[in-house]
């Protein structure tokens, strides 16, 4: 009984993804933080602001090395009589019963992003923080959400899967067995938002559908690329005729020889549907129900049945058979998540501007 209430409990809380600040500069927040602390004895705290501050120190000196006597005098002209424990932001992360002090937002940009320089110029960093970029299909869409948040590619990340995980997911996406049932996009934000707490993410715990991908394209400003991952063939068409009437780019991988198809709505809003693969089907309702020998027709053109690697053709025919749905592997999933976060950062950047479908195919490349 303890156990099914503790269940209860959890599933409860498990829609928690965004972290809590606390800026003791603040009176009321400090307060509230103290408060935190004293309600919640089982919270862990970690404070490396020394660190971090040592890093930026360096940053910002980089013709010269600095002795450590060096660092400490400019750390504490740095804080400029503030006492440490009241500088930048605290930030309590729910899930994981943790809190931890970091630099304030603009100083935590810094240090985390100054190993791309010059890779991404800082001028291409504050631009790239501006943009919105939706991901819909949380399985092969971790891997490109985690690198998209790595790299800082969008301020703005949107979520969208109704799927939970299931340990057969877990040959390809990167989360613990403890998070068995946790839904996809809950998962992927909060490790976006252990990684870097300042990024938004929205997530869309629905999928996405017929009623909320309005929202989910142009809530709280249009969205400047649509990656889209989901299995739904319905969907895979809807958001593509959505992306077009907004003139919004899409890009896709497909995880087999290295797929990845780029739709440039932005730059030509006439440009066919998924290169004109997609046929014209009037009610796309009809298409949530089908089986897999009803899917092949329509999905075969889209998902490159022709071109793809001898052992994908063959567990498509085994689909029902000896296996339940079609393989992904992780190599694959994060190849595609390296691919799909450059091809949005040189898109959003002015640097890409071509449509197709192109290949990265070890087979081929490394024989």
């Amino acid at each position: 009984m303890i156990i099914q209430e503790r269940v209860l409990q959890t599933r409860h809380e498990h829609l928690t993804h965004m972290p809590v600040f606390y800026h003791p500069g603040d009176g009321d927040e400090k307060a509230a933080l103290l408060q935190l602390l004293r309600n919640n004895p089982r919270i862990r705290v970690y404070d490396e602001l020394y660190s971090q501050l040592r890093e930026l120190i360096k940053s910002l000196n980089p013709a010269r090395a600095l002795t450590p006597e060096e660092l400490t005098v400019a750390i504490e002209r740095h804080l400029n009589g503030t006492p440490p424990e009241d500088y930048g932001v605290w930030v309590y992360y729910p899930w994981a019963e943790k809190l931890v002090h970091l630099p304030g937002r603009e100083e935590f940009i810094a240090i985390r992003t100054s190993r791309n320089l010059h890779k991404i110029t800082r001028e291409e960093r504050d631009l790239l923080q501006q943009k919105k970029i939706g991901i819909i299909g949380l399985s092969v869409g971790q891997s490109i959400a985690l690198t998209l948040a790595m790299e800082r590619i969008g301020g703005e990340l949107r979520l969208a899967d109704f799927d939970t995980v299931e340990l057969s997911n877990m040959n390809r996406l990167r989360t613990g067995v403890f998070n068995l049932g946790m839904p996809k996009v809950i998962i992927a934000a909060r490790e976006i938002a252990e990684l870097d707490p300042f990024l938004t993410v929205k997530c869309f715990t629905d999928g996405a559908t017929e009623g909320n991908l309005d929202e989910f394209m142009t809530g709280g400003g249009k969205l400047d690329v649509l990656v889209e991952e989901c299995d739904g063939i319905d969907v895979k068409i809807l958001s593509r005729k959505k992306a077009k009437a907004m003139q919004v780019p899409v890009v896709m991988d497909t995880n087999d020889r290295g797929m990845l198809d780029i739709e440039r709505y932005d730059l030509d809003p006439s440009y066919p549907l998924l290169h004109g693969l997609i046929p014209d089907i009037a009610d796309l309702r009809s298409l949530k129900h089908l089986t897999n020998e009803e899917k092949i027709p329509i999905l075969g053109p889209m998902a490159g049945m022709a071109n793809m690697s001898p052992r994908m053709k063959y567990s498509l025919g085994e689909i029902g058979k000896t296996i339940t749905t079609w393989p992904q592997l992780a190599s694959s999933v994060m190849l595609g998540g390296a691919m799909v976060a450059d091809t949005c950062r040189r898109i959003l950047l002015g640097q890409l501007q071509a449509s197709g479908r192109y290949y990265v195919d070890f087979d081929e490349l490394i024989q």
